[in-house]
């Protein structure tokens, strides 16, 4: 058991009475108070949600309580007062399933047919999240939306927008029909894909807002859903801007006379006579586009209702202009409407099949030393925002009536009724107009439409508006919903309500948008669309790829036509696509992705959302352990597992789960932080009543260990004392080839100083315990002067190498080596002799050794016969030092033995120590002794300047009470200020083979 000394220091040492212990170097013992500067570090660490309010629920006072119970008492009702008016009363009769809990189960789970009480979840599923059921009357719901309206239609607004009205015959002069037919098939097989990939996601549980980012960030994790929503956020408001520019570039080409500023451009095209074509000057389509922006955030403003009731104003224009546009093209031989339309005819659709890129002017004309180059890469970037609008539906979930139905059915709806579209489109614009009129007319779609060309200007108008306004309302959804889920504190700003508008983030976006609309070149802007919205795509498709790749019990979508090879075919062919528009483009968005995905994983809040990853590490964990088997892993491939026992020998300060230098030593035992430690530490008690207890000491001690910046997990046990809690651990810790393979603990240096009579049965037991397990062990006496990483040592580190340990304290001074700390020191190697006729062949030996081991080490072998008697008059410094300390031990031997032989006559039996029967031999005890002098006073003559000393651990002797093995260690260790004693196991560590 644990004793709290009277300073409350760590294992009592240097309290008032002693002074302090100094070593024989002059170095002082310093204890770890409770005001040392690493204890105060620890302390005001943030425990996370280890102090949790259910535990203290007298804390939290705004939160009020839910009764749980099934007997209605008078207490419940004081308690919960609310309660009293429930519809149908359940809290106040006898439940028939009062064995199962269920009402609790009710109120837990906020089951509102039961008990008409509405929970509110909350934004984001954190580890340890405590969730508060409040009581009262719901807020009046939102408005929600079906398929329809909801999903298709949005979806529709979106890709119908600039690029098929203005864009798309262009996109077919200059690429031909047979390159333009693969582009719009790989775009749209590349939309096709990901759509599946939403659907099967989307469908595979309850979605709330947020869109793609919600999904995206619950299954590859927060930082990967943060990095990609907040880039496709900004994908959002960039096509807005590209949408209203277009919206403005058509209105000014219906109305030339509305422009402020007047730009004639002229174009040679080949012909005999140049032809003057005027496009709208740029500032024009700043301003105008500003204040188009101004006025769709005012509807913006206005909300889901105020939206609702716009959008059939913009999307009735949309498919008027689609039919006009249609029937235009089919009577377009009959009516010759402009020069260049040659109505629907065989010879125009072959000389438009094959390519002519040119290179044109940056509004598009062509020109003979034009600025910008065009090829089928570049025109994919040009016409891929075109099918980008298949997020708009899932950007609005949270206002979604069943978001598994209308998602996947809206979405895939919309995609393929655009292809197809599209499809149709590009072969009858191919064939109704000459090469010359695809380039030069950027509205060939209003010069064909028939009945009303200048009403198909304003329908065109329209629907880039109605795009505009889709992308102004779900980017600043889609902000809100990641600034809800509380991962970035820099997004605090943008929070909203369940109930309410993202008025801020509006705001923001707008901000963004009129500074795109400022460049005022849609050329410009719309490769940054491009790679944004393929960045969300891949996302998508890589989340279900790996969602039905692992498959795991959770994985269970509605939506059943998918499979992962499909969305990998998807994601791949998002990356492809990017890298085909321009690598210099996908390498900025990806370095801009990188650069979100580090600011969250080091300034973000963690959250635990179960995302994909965890499940492929789990699968990767149990497959690699599968792989490792049960056998005996070869040295080559030995790492230290160190199972380090946090349980100090006293009391530790309030707050501080284990010693503050305990993980820097466990660092130390690693090669560049590669492996993995298991902190332990034991609660004395009974499991039922310390359950909670020690759930709340092993967050406390996962905090210190991500604090100290170790690789390892924490691990408290329940247990009624030291020796069976240890026993437990060392016989089920770990897994496979997986368990810990050496014990790392502290030296009891304060059992006699503070009497702590217990500790020597204790620690005798673990010892024996770890060898009987074939788990190696290190005692570090000194931690409280062990060196952290900036703490340079000099000198040496010294091995007394005595018996054999598989090279566990050779590899351990290896180690050492290679941390900063100690890079500076050297190793030497002193071999213990018992005759001089060995000394030089065992010498050579272990220099040979060492040198097939690629260690670097000084040898020294040093003879000392281990059965010779006490010789008072050697007249060795050392050893005189040492002769206090051997007859002090002798003396306490001697009265504790006259102490058994007492005790043992008194009862009438035998010898009895620790609880079991034993068995002295003085002259064997004698000789304990007289051998820890002999090696203390060695060590103390050749290693008193060495910073760190290995010794191998003698065991204990079998029969010998507990006392007498802590009197050969305590006069072991004697004055020296650091030192590890290692025991290996029967097993290698070190090979001399490659």
């Amino acid at each position: 058991m644990d004793r709290e000394n009277g300073d409350g220091d760590i294992e009592g040492g240097g309290g008032a009475d002693d002074g302090g212990f100094r070593s024989p170097i002059g170095r002082k013992y310093h204890p770890v108070l409770a005001n040392d500067r690493a204890v105060l570090e620890m302390s005001s660490m943030d425990q996370g949600p280890s102090s949790s309010s259910s535990a203290f629920p007298d804390q939290h006072p705004n939160i009020r309580k839910v009764n749980t119970s099934v007997n209605g008492s008078s207490d419940a009702k004081e308690e919960n007062p609310s309660h009293e008016n429930q519809p149908n009363g359940s809290l106040q009769q006898e439940s028939k399933l009062e064995l199962f809990g269920f009402d609790s189960l009710v109120n837990i789970l906020g089951l509102k047919s039961m008990t008409g009480e509405h929970v509110a979840q909350p934004s984001s599923p954190r580890d340890g999240e405590d969730i508060s059921i409040t009581a009262g009357l719901p807020k009046p719901a939102a408005p929600k939306l079906g398929t329809l309206m909801g999903v298709f239609i949005p979806c529709l607004q979106s890709i119908l927008g600039i690029i098929y009205y203005i864009r798309f015959s262009w996109i077919v002069g200059m690429a031909g029909i047979g390159e333009t037919l693969l582009l719009v098939s790989l775009c749209g097989t590349c939309t096709f894909l990901t759509s599946i990939s939403l659907s099967a996601i989307a469908t595979n549980g309850a979605m709330k807002g947020g869109g793609p980012y919600y999904l995206i960030g619950r299954a590859l994790g927060p930082e990967v859903g943060v990095s990609i929503g907040l880039c496709f956020f900004l994908g959002n408001a960039v096509a807005g801007a590209l949408y209203i520019l277009g919206a403005v570039e058509t209105f000014l080409k219906a109305v030339p006379s509305a422009g402020i500023f007047r730009e004639t451009i002229t174009q040679v095209n080949g012909t005999a006579i140049a032809r003057p074509i005027q496009s709208p000057s740029s500032h024009d389509l700043q301003i105008y586009g500003i204040v188009l922006t101004i006025l769709l955030c005012f509807i913006v403003f206005g909300g889901v209702k105020m939206i609702n009731r716009v959008a059939p104003a913009f999307l009735i224009p949309v498919l008027f202009s689609v039919v006009c546009i249609f029937l235009g093209i089919f009577l377009a031989g009959k009516d010759h409407p402009s020069e260049g339309i040659t109505g629907l005819s065989s010879d125009t659709f072959k000389e438009n099949w094959s390519s002519d890129y040119q290179r044109t002017n940056n509004a598009g004309i062509p020109e003979t030393d034009g600025s910008v180059t065009w090829n089928f890469n570049s025109l994919v970037g040009l016409f891929f925002p075109a099918v980008t609008g298949i997020m708009a539906g899932s950007n609005r979930s949270s206002s979604l009536r069943d978001t598994q139905r209308s998602i996947p059915v809206g979405t895939l709806a919309a995609t393929l009724t655009t292809t197809f579209l599209y499809l149709v489109s590009l072969m009858l614009f191919g064939a109704v107009a000459t090469r010359e009129k695809l380039l030069t007319d950027r509205l060939l779609t209003a010069t064909i439409a028939w009945p009303f060309p200048s009403l198909i200007k304003i329908g065109i108008i329209l629907s880039t508006m109605g795009a505009a306004l889709q992308s102004l309302t779900g980017a600043p959804r889609l902000l809100a919903a990641i600034a809800n889920d509380d991962i970035l504190p820099i997004l605090n700003y943008f929070k909203v309500g369940d109930a309410s508008e993202p008025h801020v983030a509006t705001f923001f976006t707008a901000f963004l948008c009129i500074g795109c609309v400022v460049i005022g070149n849609l050329d410009l802007i719309t490769p940054t669309v491009t790679m944004f919205f393929l960045l969300c795509y891949t996302g998508v498709n890589l989340s279900c790829f790996l969602l039905d790749l692992l498959d795991a019990p959770s994985w269970r979508p509605r939506w059943k036509f998918h499979h992962w090879s499909l969305s990998l075919v998807g994601a791949l062919l998002c990356i492809v696509i990017m890298f085909l528009i321009s690598w210099s483009f996908t390498v900025v968005s990806l370095l801009l992705a990188s650069l979100i995905y580090k600011y969250v994983s080091i300034q973000g809040k963690a959250g635990d959302w179960g995302d994909g990853f965890k499940s492929a590490y789990f699968q990767l964990a149990l497959r690699s352990l599968r792989s490792l088997g049960a056998s005996q892993v070869h040295p080559k491939n030995w790492y230290p597992i160190p199972l380090v026992f946090c349980r100090p020998w006293g009391k530790l300060p309030e707050n501080v789960p284990c010693h503050p230098k305990l993980a820097d030593f466990a660092n130390c035992m690693k090669k560049k932080g590669r492996g993995m430690s298991i902190f332990v530490s034991i609660l004395d008690g009974d499991y039922h009543e310390c359950a909670e207890d020690a759930k709340t000491a092993c967050k406390q001690l996962s905090t210190y260990i991500d604090y100290k910046n170790c690789e390892g997990v924490a691990e408290i046990v329940v247990a009624p004392n030291m020796s069976e809690g240890f026993r437990g651990i060392i016989q089920t810790m770990g897994l496979g080839n997986l368990k810990p393979n050496i014990v790392v603990m502290r030296y009891p240096e304060i059992w006699r100083r503070e009497n702590l009579i217990e500790i020597p049965a204790t620690f005798v037991g673990i010892i024996n315990d770890c060898i009987v397990a074939n788990k190696a062990v290190v005692i570090v006496k000194g931690l409280d002067e062990w060196p952290n990483e900036y703490q340079r040592q000099y000198g040496t580190i010294d091995l007394y190498w005595i018996v054999r340990d598989g090279g566990l304290m050779l590899l351990l001074s290896q180690l050492l080596l290679t941390k900063e700390s100690f890079e500076n020191c050297k190793i030497q190697v002193f071999c213990i002799a018992e005759d001089d006729a060995d000394a030089e062949g065992l010498k050579a030996d272990v220099k040979k050794f060492l040198y097939d081991l690629r260690m670097q080490a000084e040898v020294f072998v040093i003879t000392m016969k281990w059965d010779a008697q006490m010789d008072g008059g050697s007249g060795s410094p050392a050893q005189d030092e040492s002769m206090d300390a051997f007859t002090s031990a002798q003396q306490r031997i001697d009265n504790y033995l006259t102490q058994m032989k007492a005790t043992a006559e008194r009862e009438g039996t035998p010898l009895m120590a620790d609880g079991k029967p034993v068995v002295v031999n003085e002259k064997q005890v004698e000789k304990f002794l007289y051998t820890t002098l002999k090696l203390n006073s060695t060590i103390l003559r050749y290693s008193r300047m060495a910073a760190v000393v290995l010794v191998s651990l003698p065991p204990p002797p079998v029969s010998h009470p507990a006392y007498f093995y802590m009197e050969y260690m305590d006069l072991l260790l004697e004055k020296i200020p650091r030192i590890l004693i290692v025991r290996g196991y029967r097993k290698d560590v070190v090979t001399l083979f490659t």
